[in-house]
């Protein structure tokens, strides 16, 4: 899902520049007033480090298409959204200087996509089902997460000129939403994990 530089034109890039840093600076507002500051930094740092490592791994599939999980949501689903943004916004950054994944000027688009929309979406969805059952809302936040982000993903492509829309609904949301189901089964499991074997994890404040 990583955008490379050159899809999006200057002026654009430079707007989401401007969105993601206003997210960051309020993350860095908020994070100030928290009891567990510390801890808090330390645990963005590990899930910065893994959504990293796992984003970059790209898994073949029958069709020719590779595909990427994040990580993301269950940053987000135990740290809060807005620790998501900044999650992705260093994974990213690390993958944009070090592995050659998208690029400098298209980081802010990225990190709009990955971060914002992700993080938000998937917060969002979990909070509206979380009464209902935990397990159909890690799941559900999961999915939607991902698959609004594949469509913000394309309307962004679309918007800059680069893309066809039905080339770009064959080649992203198709994959994305099987992403999204496999990734949304998987954090079940973990946040299942976390919650028998490190509940005080769970008990973060959500930022």
């Amino acid at each position: 899902m990583h955008l490379p530089d050159g899809i999006i034109p200057i002026n654009q890039a430079i707007i989401y520049w401007i969105i993601i840093l206003v997210f960051i600076g309020f993350y860095f507002y908020k994070i100030r007033k928290t009891e567990d500051y510390k801890y808090r930094l330390i645990s963005t740092a590990i899930f910065s480090a893994a959504v990293a490592v796992c984003s970059a791994i790209s898994i073949p599939t029958p069709f020719g298409i590779p595909i990427h999980f994040f990580l993301i949501p269950l940053a987000v689903l135990i740290l809060g959204p807005n620790n998501g943004v900044i999650v992705t916004f260093i994974a990213l950054l690390v993958q944009a200087l070090f592995l050659g994944m998208g690029g400098i000027v298209s980081l802010g688009a990225n990190v709009f996509i990955m971060g914002i929309i992700i993080s938000f979406v998937t917060f969002g969805f979990y909070k509206l089902f979380i009464n209902i059952n935990k397990s159909l809302a890690v799941f559900i936040g999961t999915l939607t997460g991902i698959i609004f982000a594949s469509i913000c993903q394309m309307l962004i492509i679309l918007i800059s000129g680069s893309g066809n829309f039905e080339i770009l609904t064959i080649t992203l949301v198709h994959f994305y939403i099987l992403v999204g189901i496999i990734e949304g089964f998987i954090n079940i499991i973990i946040m299942s994990f976390i919650e028998k074997m490190k509940p005080e994890m769970l008990d973060l404040e959500k930022i």
